[in-house]
Order: structure tokens, then sequence, then C-alpha cells
């Protein structure tokens, strides 16, 4: 894939849909591109993050340690996007990330990550939105479970 593939794939993603096309291009450029086969890790809950990864194509499971063993918990795919967390509340990783299907990524760092949001703060309420609806997901799926026990 060339960068102007890449940044007509970042487009799509909706916390980077308000960037100017420069920007878009700098930050394809700027970032690593990383593959990732089938049953691969990408990040494992609990490890330090620096970074995040927009899912340029294939899928991913999100996974949750639980005392029963890992847990499926959503599924993400071309333009999602996750580690942000740990970049903006300086935590560890949240969740299990583990391609479900040969997984492309654009791995993007702190300090570029940084850098858009004070540049864009559009990004800001897109990332907001994004986390309200896993929040929301969430909720549901705990409701869901409370009332089947």
């Amino acid at each position: 894939m060339n960068l102007n593939e890449e940044v007509e794939l970042l487009k799509g993603v909706p916390i980077f849909s308000k960037v100017e096309q420069s920007k878009l291009k700098l930050l394809a450029f700027t970032s690593e591109r990383v593959n990732f086969a089938a049953g691969q890790e990408v990040c494992h809950q609990g490890d330090p993050g620096d970074t995040m990864y927009v899912i340029l194509g294939g899928i991913a499971d999100v996974l949750i340690d639980t005392d029963k063993g890992q847990i499926v918990v959503a599924e993400m795919q071309r333009n999602s996007f996750f580690g942000e967390i740990a970049i903006l509340c300086d935590v560890p990783r949240t969740a299990t990330i583990k391609a479900r299907e040969p997984l492309a990524t654009l791995k993007i760092t702190k300090d570029m990550f940084y850098r858009l949001v004070a540049e864009f703060p559009q990004m800001a309420v897109e990332i907001m939105r994004e986390l309200a609806h896993r929040v929301e997901d969430t909720n549901q799926k705990l409701r869901a479970a409370t009332r089947a026990a």
C-alpha cells in the first residue's frame, strides 16, 4: 500500500475525517505500518502503552482477562482504532488485542497523537464520541449479563 492509499484509508477513520490532507500524509509517513498474522497479539492487557493503532484491514478481537481466562468482549475491523486509552490516561493496556485474521495496522506514537489532537480539536471530540459509544456498549452487555445470571 502506498502513501496515498494510506491517506485515503485514514480519511475513512472518524477521528481523522476532519484532518487536512497534508497532515494525513504526514501522519501516514511518520507512522509505522505493522502487520500481524492471524492469532498474533498486537498488545497485551496490563502492558505499558505509548502507541495507538488504526486498523487498515482485517479483523481483531478485544479480549479481557478474567478469573476464568480471556473472554472476547468486542471485535474491531477496518477504520477502528485502539490504544488511545493507554495514551490519554497513562495507564497500562486495558485489553488484549489479537488478530483474528491477517491484520494491517498503522502504529501512531503518543507524540504524534497529541500533536494531531492539539492541531485538530475536532479529533478530540470524535475520540470522546467513540469512547462514549464503547462505554454504552459495555453497559448494555453488563445489563444483559446481569439479567441472564
